[in-house]
């Protein structure tokens, strides 16, 4: 079916008090294995392909783009395409003719008034494009390598009350929070702050997002999505559920060379993975 749009689906997802499942993805199996998983749990699905997966392909957005979008059209569920954690803002203008209907701009490392008005200056091109843009707020931390931040510096966690007002003065359509989770996390020990997201729900218009989603525990992604997460962001549980099957496999066969047989298993291994997310964000696993 034709792609559709990530604001559809985060949008639909918000009214009904649930969450939409966002996967990032950087080869082709990736992009295979997340539609073949949502398939599977009959759910619509995000592909997110961020800035940090097009520096690893070369600096170039086309190539996965394309694979990506010709691979949606061929899925029997709702698919969407995102981009994901945009500092550059060349990169962020090649988004609409790539085939995405969404972005992620990311300014969250600069200080308050330059995120704000660097954000408000996306989202201004972003509408007049017709993108649906996110936004964050507060150092959710872990990416690139950077440890979080302790839970009680400035800025480790988003202020109900900055929100609001960075919503009101950037006019994006979503906010990823800082409520406890870590980007790039490979154990699931992750503590949420639920009162925080209750208050940032009751205090903000749009849907909420969670980053760093692969090291939250199961009950806790439920709690965050009765509590307000709208869309939920995943990447690093599909690194690890393709790179543990492929470590397998090669373990047990160290004989094999054709590429084909360690990608298929590691790329079934990543469906299952995000058939099992689905379940658990739609209580259903």
């Amino acid at each position: 079916m034709p792609l559709t749009s990530t604001g559809e689906l985060v949008t639909a997802a918000a009214d009904t008090r649930s969450a939409v499942a966002a996967f990032n993805v950087i080869t082709l199996e990736h992009v295979e294995a997340v539609i073949a998983g949502a398939e599977s749990a009959g759910a619509p699905v995000v592909l997110q392909v961020s800035e940090n997966a097009v520096k690893f392909r070369y600096g170039r957005l086309l190539p996965l783009a394309r694979a990506a979008v010709a691979a949606a059209e061929h899925a029997t569920v709702p698919v969407a395409l995102h981009l994901d954690h945009v500092q550059s803002d060349h990169l962020l203008r090649q988004a609409p003719d790539a085939g995405f209907s969404s972005v992620m701009y990311d300014a969250a490392r600069l200080p308050y008034a330059d995120n704000l008005t660097a954000t408000r200056a996306a989202a201004d091109w972003a509408h007049s494009q017709g993108l649906w843009i996110e936004a964050e707020l507060g150092q959710i931390g872990g990416k690139d390598g950077r440890a979080a931040l302790d839970a009680h510096a400035p800025g480790a966690r988003t202020d109900p009350d900055q929100a609001r007002d960075f919503v009101a003065g950037t006019g994006v359509d979503a906010l990823a929070v800082a409520v406890g989770s870590v980007h790039a996390m490979t154990t699931r020990t992750a503590t949420l702050d639920h009162g925080l997201l209750k208050r940032l729900s009751a205090a903000l218009p749009v849907p909420l997002v969670l980053h760093g989603s692969s090291g939250v525990p199961d009950d806790a992604l439920v709690a965050a999505v009765a509590g307000g997460i709208a869309k939920v962001n995943v990447g690093t549980a599909l690194n690890m559920a393709m790179t543990g099957a492929i470590r397998n496999f090669l373990a047990a066969h160290p004989e094999a060379v054709d590429s084909r047989k360690y990608l298929s298993v590691g790329r079934e291994a990543m469906a299952q993975e995000v058939r099992r997310i689905i379940g658990v964000l739609s209580g259903t696993a």
